[in-house]
């Protein structure tokens, strides 16, 4: 197998995909053009904000491609490529952008609420308030892993202190970025048309990337993450319009512009794939069920994306048009960039064995090479592509930041009149803080010690997603039989991989087992299983239950 057939093969898919089965679901569940959407109705200026397509699609796209699709490929080709290809098309299309457009659309049509307002509506209560503990303590981990992530892309000085230029060049661009940014936000509101609005986004985007180039920021690792945490909590906070709006629209032309150089790159290189079509079903101790499924994560599936459809995009959303294309589009785009991961570690492979760098480093220079065949200098490729990766881990960063606020919020709202203490611990501010701490005393551990967890977390959210969603049509009269499958598999993979993980933990009792460590992730495997497994079950019974008249004048 050669990289162009496989990424010709991938996006005649996805193309074919996007055009019947994304159609046919707005067509099935109902698009209304002329319907107010939330963000005309309770525009606040703050959350609520209605926003062009391609702004939208920006901040969407810019939000769910975290560092999860280039890990997650690059992790699972242990696996050999052909069950990952298969999990990233078939995963991708019938399940991850049906679960993403399928969030968004519940939520449009719920006043802009969050999947666990939906649950609270169509569940109850007690299904809600457990789902948005769950989101809670999933975001935590999620600020802690990428926050890590994010201050080492930044890390001016290797472990034997010599300076790493291109990082510095990275963080300097990305300070660049969020000042740019909040003057852009401004630019934004004047509503220029798209011509003048893509030359000023682009100009700033060059400017940005030469004075990085030119001015490196060398500092380290610890130095960055007060900064990262600094940065975050100040998006988390401020209005849409003004940062995460901008920053994320500016930040797609990057990760745009990443794609078309992979797909270039690999278009005039055409690397042949040097990993085993299938290496077994059991590889370094790891199952092929249900491992795969769990470490190919955002490539194929992610219970983040429902987050970010139904807490901050869906309060953009200008017309009910614009949500196939900002949600089921930007899953699909997604796909294809863990595809375009998966060549490159297939590339870069030496007889079969993949490098021992970490799979942002493999996929960067991957394609650095591919580039350099144009001719191109290879420390100013390898620099922009670090810097393109850098900007998934930051997008995603800002937007489960507020994703955590507002799910830590909505906990504890409360139709009565609210307390001095309900009052305190729905203040935006206090509910960031707390929830950054939390974050931040994770992320002084490192990424590696809860990326499994972070992932099995992931997926078990994607299967009570579908399951709310599914829920959600049935008694608004609407055809939700395609969430069913998706959901009851998501369910058996994201329970079987919970169940692995408490094995091999308890395993390691007493001798090899660290309560610092395994003890608190034990506890976490612990808690996300039994919660997944309340939440499956009442979701599972009110899918039973006929719709009243009620829930459908409702809705």
């Amino acid at each position: 197998m050669n990289g162009i057939s496989m990424l010709v093969v991938s996006s005649i898919c996805l193309i074919i995909a996007y055009v019947f089965y994304g159609r046919y679901l707005a067509r099935k569940w109902g698009i209304d053009p002329n319907r107010k959407t939330p963000a005309h109705e309770f525009n606040d200026g703050v959350d609520y904000v209605p926003a062009r397509r391609s702004i939208v699609f920006g901040h969407q796209f810019a939000t769910i491609a975290g560092a999860g699709p280039i890990n997650g490929p690059i992790i699972a080709a242990m696996f050999g490529w052909v069950p990952v290809l298969l999990w990233i098309l078939i995963g991708g299309i019938f399940i991850g952008a049906v679960q993403d457009f399928a969030a968004m659309y519940a939520s449009v049509k719920n006043k802009g609420r969050t999947i666990g307002y939906v649950i609270e509506l169509y569940i109850g209560k007690t299904g809600k308030k457990l789902f948005l503990l769950f989101v809670w303590l999933f975001s935590i981990l999620i600020i802690a892993a990428f926050a890590d992530i994010a201050a080492g892309t930044f890390n001016g000085f290797a472990a034997g202190g010599e300076t790493i230029s291109a990082n510095a060049s990275v963080a300097t661009t990305s300070i660049l970025f969020t000042v740019v940014a909040v003057g852009f936000g401004f630019y934004i509101r004047t509503k220029p048309n798209n011509v003048y609005l893509i030359t000023v986004a682009l100009t700033l985007l060059t400017l940005c990337i030469a004075l990085g180039l030119w001015f490196p920021i060398f500092m380290t690792q610890s130095f960055w993450l007060y900064v990262v945490f600094a940065y975050i909590f100040i998006a988390a906070v401020s209005p849409v319009w003004m940062l995460m709006q901008p920053r994320d629209f500016l930040n797609a032309f990057l990760l745009l512009g990443l794609i078309v150089c992979a797909v270039v790159g690999v278009v005039v290189n055409n690397p042949t794939i040097h990993i085993t079509p299938f290496a077994g079903f059991d590889v370094n101790g790891n199952y092929l069920f249900p491992m795969l499924f769990v470490m190919v994560a955002c490539g194929a599936v992610s219970g983040f994306h429902a987050l970010a459809a139904s807490t901050t995009a869906s309060k953009q959303i200008d017309n009910e048009r614009d949500m196939l294309p900002v949600a089921f589009g930007s899953m699909l785009i997604e796909s294809l960039v863990a595809v375009l991961a998966l060549i490159a570690v297939g590339a870069v492979a030496v007889g079969g064995i993949i490098p021992q760098e970490v799979p942002p480093v493999i996929f960067a220079k991957a394609i650095a090479v591919f580039l350099t065949g144009l001719g191109l200098p290879p420390n100013i490729v390898y620099t922009l592509i670090a810097l393109a990766i850098s900007a998934f881990v930051l997008t995603t960063l800002d937007a489960v930041s507020r994703i955590g606020r507002l799910s830590f919020q909505e906990f504890f709202m409360t139709d009565e009149k609210p307390s001095l203490f309900i009052k305190i611990v729905c203040d935006k501010y206090f509910a960031t803080a707390i929830t950054l701490l939390l974050g931040y005393l994770l992320a002084l551990r490192g990424y590696q010690n809860i990326w499994s967890l972070f992932g099995s977390a992931n997926q078990l959210l994607a299967a009570l997603a579908l399951i709310a969603c599914a829920v959600f049509l049935k008694k608004t009269k609407r055809n939700g039989v395609m969430l069913y499958v998706p959901f009851g598999f998501m369910m058996l993979v994201t329970f079987s991989a919970l169940a692995v993980s408490i094995f091999k933990l308890l395993a390691k009792l007493p001798g090899n087992f660290n309560v610092a460590s395994d003890g608190v992730q034990l506890v976490f495997a612990i808690l996300l299983l039994a919660l997944g497994i309340v939440l499956a079950t009442r979701g599972i019974v009110a899918l039973r239950e006929k719709a009243t008249a009620e829930m459908t004048k409702t809705a």
